[in-house]
């Protein structure tokens, strides 16, 4: 039993919100109250589809298992009137935590099916719980001894991975520098060396050379098939179109599903402030985005798997058939297509050898500390190169912004040109291009060429935000342009078959739909990728009444 400190959310706080007599009363009805002795485990670490329970009397204990160097810790205390949970009661994750009676009492336990069916149907009953287990999470995830612990090397690009998926789906980590000697007394300690790096350890248990799918389904977010998955709608792909896509459908009836091969967030989840998005004023972060657009879609019971990669898309006489990575097949009456467009490589020496440790498609808090206010290269003409740049610069950075056009005024938005040239630790480097890396093994310097003259610029990072390449390599059998760019609808070339035209957003396939990036002719801004991924939900809507 794990030794408890004074400690309690405060009551009437965020993460312990005191809930209305009515608000109250509904939940109750939705449970049977069970007597529980002193010492009962209500449910423990790795448990999945846990139970929502409401404390009618006595105490528990929410304790943080046992860890390499800390011992188990009790994190919060629940009494009377208050209730157990957090974002995992949604999202389907194992739970990290346990849930120990320290006082005999009564509970009040409401299966999971019925919680999760007032979260999609009682709004203010929704909105209060929703606000609670993101208070929480955000306690667990600012916490210093957190359930799960990623060890690797601060320059290694398959750590970045790691410590990127952890983040986009907030899930609570340690990050260990393995280079430091606490990281090298805990690969010591479990018997790893640096061949194993990255290292996650979970409940016990190492995963030497994690992936993000190895952490995913270490703790129960990796998609888990069930003979005979069906789905209404299935989503590929959980940028902003994506996520839209899901909400919508889930929210008007659909039983749906969102699948992305990272982590849901898209190229959106890479910018570090988006000022010119519809009802912040202040702006927001990619981050925060894509938390909320989560939370929403997870509150309308969307199921989100990441990373989840699909491999194949068929008709058959059942349905769209989506063949997973790992051989299983799913099964969609209709599915929208989201997966984006990613930046271009540049064609360079030595690319691959900086690419996640000195080269970044993102600038995130993760990256802009590894770049740690030395000077960096950014990429770029549009909006999230210009972002990107303002916010390394704001950080402290002496940057370059590379722009292969005579002036940034052609593709940047008017608010973002004004403060990336007035800004003091910006150079603009226009009608130029990167033609050569340096560096060991971090880089240290790029080459500029600009009018036949090369010049040097020292470079802790660069950061390339160019070209647009659709993700949809893994479709066949589809109308796309000559970029790779899906058709839909007026731009999808007529056949002789045709039993009808296409809907709108609707592919070439009957029943695929493409919204976002993804899709010919799109806008490639934020908002209206969210309503691309909207609209095509009512498309699905259409072509499922016409079969």
């Amino acid at each position: 039993m794990a030794e408890r400190p004074p400690f309690r959310v405060p009551v009437g706080t965020a993460a312990n919100p005191v809930l209305e007599r009515d608000e109250l009363d509904r939940l109750l009805a939705l449970g049977n109250s069970e007597e529980r002795a002193e010492g009962d485990v209500l449910f423990q670490a790795g448990d999945e589809h846990l139970d929502f329970f409401v404390m009618e009397s006595g105490q528990v204990d929410i304790i943080r298992e046992a860890t390499s160097d800390s011992p188990a810790r009790t994190v919060a205390q629940w009494h009377a009137g208050e209730f157990l949970g957090e974002m995992s009661m949604l999202s389907g994750q194992r739970s990290l935590l346990t849930a120990v009676m320290t006082e005999a009492g009564r509970v009040r336990r409401i299966p999971n099916a019925a919680f999760k069916q007032v979260m999609a149907t009682d709004g203010a009953l929704s909105e209060a719980l929703l606000d609670a287990f993101r208070a929480r999470r955000r306690l667990l995830m600012a916490a210093a001894d957190r359930a799960v612990e990623i060890v690797g090397d601060e320059a290694s690009g398959a750590s970045l991975a790691l410590r990127r998926y952890a983040a986009r789906m907030e899930l609570p980590h340690r990050w260990i520098d393995a280079s430091t000697e606490a990281g090298r007394r805990l690969l010591e300690s479990t018997g790893h060396g640096e061949g194993d790096l990255p290292l996650v350890i979970t409940r016990g248990t190492a995963l030497p050379s994690a992936t993000p799918l190895a952490l995913a389904e270490a703790v129960g977010l990796a998609y888990r098939y069930r003979d005979g998955d069906r789905f209404d709608l299935v989503v590929v792909g959980a940028g902003p179109a994506g996520l839209a896509a899901g909400i919508y459908g889930a929210s008007e009836g659909l039983s749906t599903l969102v699948v992305d091969a990272l982590a849901p967030g898209g190229q959106a989840a890479a910018s570090s402030r988006i000022e010119n998005y519809l009802g912040f004023p202040a702006g927001v972060s990619g981050a925060e985005l894509t938390e909320l657009g989560l939370v929403q879609a997870l509150k309308f019971g969307v199921r989100v798997s990441a990373p989840t990669q699909i491999s194949e898309l068929t008709r058959t006489a059942d349905g769209l058939r989506l063949r997973l990575a790992e051989g299983d097949d799913l099964i969609a009456r209709a599915v929208v297509i989201a997966t984006g467009a990613r930046y271009r490589r540049l064609p360079l020496d030595r690319w691959a050898d900086f690419e996640g440790g000195s080269i970044f498609f993102a600038t995130t808090d993760l990256e802009a500390r590894a770049v740690d206010r030395r000077p960096a290269v950014v990429v770029g003409g549009a909006n999230s190169a210009g972002q990107a740049a303002l916010y390394l610069a704001g950080l402290g950075s002496e940057v370059s912004l590379v722009v292969r056009g005579p002036a940034i005024e052609a593709k940047m938005s008017a608010y973002l040109v004004e403060r990336v040239t007035s800004h003091a630790r910006i150079r603009v480097h226009t009608s130029s291009d990167v033609t050569a890396l340096h560096g060991d093994t971090q880089l240290d310097g790029v080459t500029l060429a600009s009018s036949g003259v090369e010049t040097v610029v020292p470079a802790a990072a660069l950061f390339c935000f160019v070209g647009a390449q659709p993700q949809a390599d893994w479709l066949t059998g589809v109308a796309v342009d000559a970029s790779g760019f899906l058709l839909t609808d007026v731009d999808v070339p007529a056949g002789e078959d045709d039993v009808r035209r296409p809907f709108p957003y609707e592919t070439s396939i009957p029943g695929v739909f493409a919204a976002g990036d993804v899709r010919h002719g799109s806008m490639k801004r934020i908002a209206a990728a969210v309503g691309e991924g909207a609209s095509a939900v009512s498309s699905v809507h259409r072509a499922l009444a016409a079969r």
